[in-house]
Formats: structure tokens, C-alpha cells, sequence
């Protein structure tokens, strides 16, 4: 059991991602966006070589349904095309059309920039703390939840 301290620390941690995600959420919406849909974009725009949907999916730990979803929306508009993968004929790379990265480009960038600001604001010394200790808690999360048995009604 942990203490009452420890909990009050993981509800304020807990309102802190919160706010961060809300951060995202904003400029999705500002863009006519899903949260879902700009990562999605955002992942596709730093990916030099194309991406596949699976890729996507385990970044995001997104379903294969979800993701799908969102990639064929961007297909039908025109913004991103697929590619065969030599190695693997099943798997498609994708990635953005001229159209697309006209339209991106005024989106993930000035995103991007915004995100590496606000951390690099922090100094690379506190940076490089807070990726060591948000390593670790992911980490510990991992571990932790591997070890939940949920009971599935029927």
C-alpha cells in the first residue's frame, strides 16, 4: 500500500499529463482535427521514409481499426499516398502527397517548434532528468499494470 503522500503526488502528476494532453487536444481542434488525427499527422511528417499504419498503431498503441480510420481520411483528402514495402509486399509506407505536406506543413512544424521550446526552456539539464525519470516511471507503469489480473464478464 502506499502512502497518502505518494497518491496525492500521482493525482497531481495525473493533472499535470492532463494538461499537457489538453495542450494537443487545442491545437487539434484548432486545426479541424481529432487529438488521434494530429498525432497521427505528426508521426507521419517526421517519418523521412514513410511509415506503416502498424508502426503508427505501436507508436500511438493505437488499434489497427483506428488508425486505419484516420490514414484513409488523409487517403480520401488526397494528403497522403501508399507505397509497397519491397522486403514485405503486405505492409504499405506511408506517406504525404505534395497536397499533404502543403497542408501539414502549417500545422506539425510550428507544433513541433512550440513543444521543442517549451522544453528546451527547461535547460538540458532538467530535459535530460525528466526524460531519465519519464523513462522510468513508464518503465515502472509497464511492469506494474503487466501484474493486474482484470476478471472479464461475459
Amino acid at each position: 500500500m502506499v502512502s497518502k503522500e505518494i497518491n496525492q503526488l500521482v493525482n497531481n502528476y495525473c493533472r499535470l499529463r492532463d494538461r499537457q494532453f489538453a495542450v494537443y487536444h487545442e491545437c487539434a481542434r484548432q486545426n479541424d482535427l481529432s487529438t488521434n488525427e494530429l498525432f497521427v499527422l505528426d508521426i507521419i511528417w517526421f517519418a523521412e521514409n514513410g511509415i506503416t499504419q502498424k508502426e503508427i498503431c505501436d507508436r500511438l498503441s493505437a488499434n489497427k481499426q483506428t488508425i486505419a480510420s484516420i490514414v484513409n481520411k488523409f487517403y480520401g483528402k488526397g494528403y497522403v499516398e501508399y507505397f509497397e514495402v519491397e522486403e514485405d509486399r503486405r505492409n504499405k509506407l506511408i506517406k504525404f502527397t505534395e497536397n499533404g505536406v502543403n497542408y501539414v506543413k502549417k500545422i506539425i512544424p510550428p507544433a513541433a517548434n512550440a513543444e521543442n521550446v517549451a522544453m528546451a526552456n527547461l535547460g538540458i539539464d532538467n530535459i535530460k532528468q525528466l526524460v531519465k525519470l519519464t523513462t522510468m516511471l513508464s518503465e515502472n507503469m509497464e511492469k506494474e499494470f503487466s501484474k493486474i489480473s482484470y476478471a472479464k464478464e461475459n
